[in-house]
């Protein structure tokens, strides 16, 4: 059966694109029976810190200042909610503002639906 010979029998260091060598240690790695089980757990405590400081952290600090936003709100903010309503808050009881967003309209809404507190410069019309 003639024809081409593999070079990559011969010389198993030839180059190859990042892709190949993965899949060339990959079928390395399955001839081995066992292996070693501190690799695979050093791998998976490598993802988890990699993705806690990616995502967890930064969404964490996020919301601790979305939360002292929301808790130094006083009457006199003008304030833009999740729901897109902008206002100018009137009262503040516990957790419900009482936001103005027309004359002689106003409404009552959870602290947890306050989105931003808009400063003068985003407001001016």
């Amino acid at each position: 059966m003639g024809g081409v010979v593999s070079l990559y029998r011969f010389y198993p260091i030839l180059p190859m694109n990042t892709f190949q060598n993965f899949i060339f240690f990959i079928a390395q790695a399955e001839g081995q029976p066992g292996g070693n089980p501190l690799s695979m757990i050093m791998f998976l405590v490598f993802i988890f810190v990699g993705m806690w400081f990616l995502v967890i952290a930064p969404q964490k600090k996020r919301q601790k200042q979305h939360e002292a936003m929301v808790k130094g709100i006083t009457s006199g903010n003008r304030i833009l909610t999740t729901g897109g309503l902008v206002g100018t808050v009137t009262n503040v009881k516990d957790d419900i503002l009482v936001v103005k967003i027309a004359e002689s309209t106003k409404v009552e809404i959870n602290r947890t639906f306050v989105h931003s507190v808009l400063s003068d410069e985003n407001t001016a019309s």
